[in-house]
């Protein structure tokens, strides 16, 4: 009997300590669900993901179309999937405010920046983070989203994986501190062009030059590397994504790279190894000169 007693109260202690720890945050938006690894301790540095979704889904939506969330205990990372505002008339569709391009297009001016450095800060303070490993991936408007996220808070940024996304398109002096980029992108993406294009007279720039630019700002040399090719779309033949490298003479901390699906789409049909393949890469590229081999 005493030994159950001792077993109970075990059990009533451990629930207390994880209630302790929040499994959810919110910084004025609606409450945000975290995806915390079975693996997670107080105390030891944890890799923390923020999942930013496109123009009209939500954080859900796109975790159930990238499958990110299902890859924390494997890879032991915390997750977020923030939503977007709504826009105030039409669809009401989500959207984040990532440049005069995309997406505020009823010009809220809403500063979604702060909002998820706000998001970011909250986590670190609520669990042990690892401040070399706070990563951003996007899709679309989210893509831009990462881009501004890691040019206006290259402090906090480790590296952002950007799909079918795009950087700003005016010149601008270098970021104070080197980010790692990665941009996945489709060339028969008819949404937003792999060549660069316009959203309602705003330009925005190509997949090629997107990278070129955040090469520059990192200090690398500006003549990419080919590399292995990668499976990325399920829908094309065999290992179809060419990998374009910038990663020679970087700043510590700083690198650039394009995976380019030939006859990709706006969506394309993910490969079962695609969130693999960026957890991978961006655990590969830390805040800190130490990193894993690439």
């Amino acid at each position: 009997m005493e030994s159950i007693k001792k077993l109970a109260l075990l059990f009533t202690l451990a629930l207390i300590g994880q209630a302790g720890v929040a499994q959810s945050v919110d910084l004025g938006r609606g409450d945000l669900p975290l995806t915390i690894p079975a693996s997670y301790a107080e105390g030891v540095p944890t890799p923390l993901i923020v999942l930013l979704h496109g123009y009209t889904s939500s954080g859900a939506n796109q975790d159930s179309y990238m499958g990110f969330s299902d890859l924390a205990d494997q890879y032991g990372f915390i997750m977020v999937a923030p939503d977007g505002t709504r826009e105030p008339e039409g669809n009401q569709s989500r959207f984040w405010n990532a440049s005069p391009a995309c997406c505020d297009f009823f010009g809220t001016n809403v500063d979604d920046s702060a909002y998820i450095l706000s998001i970011i800060d909250e986590i670190k303070d609520s669990y042990s983070i690892d401040a070399n490993r706070v990563y951003l991936i996007g899709h679309f408007n989210g893509g831009f989203m990462s881009f501004r996220m890691a040019y206006e808070h290259s402090d906090t940024i480790a590296a952002i994986a950007s799909l079918a996304g795009a950087n700003h398109i005016e010149q601008r002096d270098a970021p104070p501190s080197a980010v790692h980029i990665l941009q996945i992108h489709g060339t028969a993406d008819s949404t937003i062009a792999y060549a660069g294009g316009e959203i309602q007279e705003n330009r925005y720039p190509g997949a090629v030059s997107s990278v070129t630019r955040w090469a520059g700002y990192n200090g690398c040399e500006t003549d990419g590397v080919a590399r292995e090719l990668r499976d990325l779309d399920a829908s094309l033949p065999g290992h179809e994504s060419g990998v374009l490298k910038f990663n020679y003479g970087c700043n510590s901390g700083g690198s650039s790279e394009l995976w380019t699906i030939p006859s990709g789409s706006h969506v394309p049909l993910l490969s079962d190894t695609f969130a693999e393949q960026v957890v991978e890469w961006l655990y590969a590229h830390p805040k800190s000169a130490a990193s894993f081999a690439d």
